[in-house]
């Protein structure tokens, strides 16, 4: 899993707000088999601080965003909606599967 940060309106992704991302983005690794990338846009807009991301999984892009009093709080609620998101697409993904055929007596 590959995770892209950066910051819009001149803000500057610190070392540790970089380092956050990615430790509270890792559980999202356990969901995929393949590999993902997920880009994550941090910004501020008075008095509110935004996280907005997009998870590039296999044939579709997830998008969540989020925002808080802190940008440590909006990355946090962000990772949460963002585990929801990629449990229910995993779900909506397993529902449409194909159903293995039932074996048996093939009488005519």
């Amino acid at each position: 899993m590959h995770i892209e940060t950066f910051g819009k309106d001149h803000l500057e992704i610190t070392p540790a707000l970089n380092e956050y991302v990615e430790t509270k983005l890792e559980r999202l690794r356990k969901h995929f088999d393949q590999h993902c990338e997920v880009r994550v846009q941090l910004s501020i807009r008075k008095p509110e601080h935004h996280a907005d991301a997009s998870v590039n999984v296999p044939g579709q892009t997830l998008h969540a965003d989020a925002s808080g009093p802190t940008m440590y709080a909006a990355i946090d609620i962000l990772a949460d909606k963002l585990d929801r998101l990629v449990i229910k697409h995993k779900e909506k993904k397993q529902q449409h599967a194909p159903q293995p055929l039932p074996v048996g007596d093939n009488e005519g």
